[in-house]
């Protein structure tokens, strides 16, 4: 095993009536959120997938199956935290995590430093090494209808 991983991490998650949206670990004023079995931030799990990826420790689903009651509802950021003590574990380190979500509402710009503080503090990293972006689909696809959120992670770990 070399002393640098690459991992990648892609999520999706539906939008759904009588939830709330949480983003990179943020509540945000939206009508709807996103269907799961844990909070739905789909923005994290695409991060702890990316993660998971480069230690060659499987998906989030292995690690926290949503069959199990003991994440219905929990925070993914703590979960995130979970990840991060893994990591550790493994010997290495988070050098660099780029993001993306991809949905035409709600706006993500008002909350991305928000965002960046929240997963950097459950990784424990400075959030100099957490990056967030948006993007739409211009009308097309799932996102373009607004029928759900996707998200993209892409790490750098490298090993202490």
């Amino acid at each position: 095993m070399g002393d640098l991983r690459i991992g990648i991490g892609y999520d999706v998650h539906a939008f759904a009536d009588g939830r709330r949206l949480v983003l990179g670990g943020v509540e945000f004023p939206h009508a709807r959120g996103l269907l799961g079995h844990s909070d739905a931030d789909v923005l994290v799990h695409a991060l702890m997938d990316a993660i998971l990826g480069a230690l060659r420790e499987g998906d989030i689903g292995k690690l926290f199956p949503d069959t199990d009651p003991a994440y219905a509802d929990i925070s993914s950021i703590d979960l995130l935290a979970r990840v991060a003590a893994l990591l550790g574990e493994r010997g290495f380190r988070l050098v660099d995590a780029d993001t993306v979500l991809v949905l035409e509402q709600p706006r993500v710009s008002p909350y991305r430093d928000e965002m960046r503080h929240r997963m950097a503090a459950s990784l424990g990293v400075d959030v100099s090494c957490i990056g967030v972006k948006a993007t739409t689909t211009e009308g097309l696809g799932f996102e373009g209808r607004s029928e759900g959120v996707g998200a993209q992670a892409v790490v750098l770990l490298e090993r202490v």
